[in-house]
C-alpha cells in the first residue's frame, strides 16, 4: 500500500485518528521532545547516529550511507518483530523523524509494503514544532480563565487537583513543568522537562479545552522553575477573573510542613535549597535558618520565610501583574483539611463556573 505524506497542520488537527504515533528518531532526540502519545522506534540509536555521522565526515558519504542502511534495516526488523506482528491490516500509524526524510521514510516504506495504511508527517518533528510555536503565540486567547490567587502555602495547587477530579477544566502549569514554582519547588530526584517538551505538553493541554467552559489556573509568574510560560498565555491569565484563596498563617505553616515533608525529613537538603536566597536575604539570615532547621525548628523557619520573604514578594507581584486582584470574582477559604477543601471546591464550581 502506498505511503501517504500528510502536512503537519492536517496531521495535528486529526491526530487522534491514528492508531499509533511512531517517532523514528534516536532515543536522545525523543527525550528532548516528541509528539503527544508518540512511541520511539529509532531507525538509528544514539550511538549509531554518531557512528554514521563520523563516517560521513571522516570517510565518505557513500560509506556512511551503506553503514546507515544496514543499521536501519536491522532496527526496522526488530521493531516489526517486537511491535507489529499482532497488528491487524487496518492498523494505521503516523510516522515521523526530524525532517520527514530517510529515517521515517524507510520505516514507512517497509510497513506500507506489508500492507498497512501508513502516513508520514511532512517536514517531520521540525514542522510539528513550528505548528506548536505558532499556536502558542495566541495561546489562551479564546479561553475564559479563572485564576486562583493566594499567598504561598494556601494550597492553590491542591485546589486545582480537586477541581480537576471534580470534572472542571484545569491548567496546572506546575504539574506540566514538574516544579512547584519557588526555590524549594523542585522535588528530590526529579528533573524538569526541556522547554520544548513543556511547550508541547502545554499545547496538547490547551487544544483540548472546551472554550465554552472556564479554565482554572494558578497565579503563576512568567517562569516555573527554569521553564518559561508563553507570553500570550501569561497576558491572558493576568487579565482574567481572580478567585481569592485564603488560609490563615498557622494553617499554611502546617500545610507546608506536610506538603514539603521531604525537607522536614531531610534538613540538610532544606538548607541547601535555602542557600539560593542568600543574595536576597543575606548570609546572616540564611545561616540562622540553617541552624534552626538543623536543630529541628523547621516550622519556625517556614513561618519566617512566609512572613518576611514569600508573602511580601507575592503580594507586590499580584498587585503589579493581576488586573483584577482587588476585585475577585469569588473568595474562598480552607484550613488544609479534606472537608474544607471539598467545601471550597463546591463553592467554586457553583459560583465561578
Amino acid at each position: 500500500m502506498p505511503v501517504i505524506t500528510i502536512p503537519a497542520n492536517q496531521a495535528l488537527a486529526q491526530i487522534e485518528r491514528f492508531d499509533a504515533i511512531v517517532d523514528a528518531r534516536s532515543e536522545g532526540e525523543f527525550a528532548l521532545d516528541h509528539l503527544p502519545k508518540a512511541v520511539n522506534w529509532p531507525s538509528l540509536t544514539n550511538e549509531e547516529r554518531v557512528l554514521v555521522g563520523t563516517e560521513y565526515k571522516q570517510v565518505s558519504p557513500f560509506v556512511a550511507q551503506k553503514r546507515g542502511a544496514a543499521l536501519v534495516a536491522r532496527n526496522i526488523a526488530r521493531h516489526i518483530e517486537r511491535e507489529v506482528m499482532d497488528k491487524a491490516k487496518d492498523w494505521s500509524p503516523l510516522i515521523y523523524c526530524w525532517r520527514g526524510g530517510k529515517r521515517s521514510g524507510s520505516l514507512a516504506l517497509v510497513l506500507g509494503q506489508i500492507g498497512f495504511r501508513v502516513h508520514v508527517l511532512e517536514g517531520g518533528y521540525r514542522a510539528f514544532r513550528g505548528e506548536v510555536v505558532k499556536s502558542l503565540e495566541t495561546a489562551g486567547g479564546q479561553l475564559r480563565f479563572h485564576v486562583l490567587c493566594g499567598t504561598t502555602g494556601s494550597g492553590k495547587s491542591r485546589l486545582l487537583q480537586a477541581l480537576n477530579e471534580a470534572g472542571a477544566q484545569v491548567l496546572d502549569l506546575e504539574e506540566l513543568a514538574e516544579h512547584r514554582g519557588s526555590v524549594l519547588g523542585l522535588l528530590p530526584g526529579t528533573t524538569q522537562p526541556t522547554q520544548k517538551r513543556f511547550e508541547t505538553l502545554l499545547w496538547d493541554k490547551l487544544r483540548k479545552f472546551d472554550t465554552s467552559r472556564p479554565v482554572f489556573v494558578e497565579s503563576e509568574s512568567r517562569t516555573v522553575g527554569q521553564l518559561r510560560v508563553p507570553e500570550r498565555l501569561i497576558q491572558s491569565m493576568r487579565t482574567a477573573d481572580c478567585i481569592a484563596v485564603d488560609m490563615r498563617l498557622d494553617e499554611r505553616v502546617n500545610f507546608l510542613m506536610k506538603d514539603y515533608a521531604h525537607f522536614v525529613n531531610n534538613p540538610e537538603l532544606f538548607c541547601k535549597r535555602l542557600d539560593a536566597l542568600r543574595d536576597a536575604r543575606g548570609h546572616q539570615v540564611v545561616n540562622d535558618w540553617h541552624q534552626r532547621a538543623l536543630a529541628g525548628q523547621t516550622s519556625g523557619v517556614v513561618r519566617e520565610l512566609l512572613e518576611t520573604h514569600y508573602d511580601p514578594i507575592y503580594l507586590k507581584s499580584m498587585q503589579r501583574n493581576f488586573a483584577r486582584i482587588n476585585t475577585p470574582k469569588l473568595r474562598v477559604s480552607w484550613d488544609g483539611n479534606m472537608a474544607s477543601l471539598q467545601q471550597a471546591v463546591s463553592r467554586i464550581l457553583i459560583d465561578a463556573s
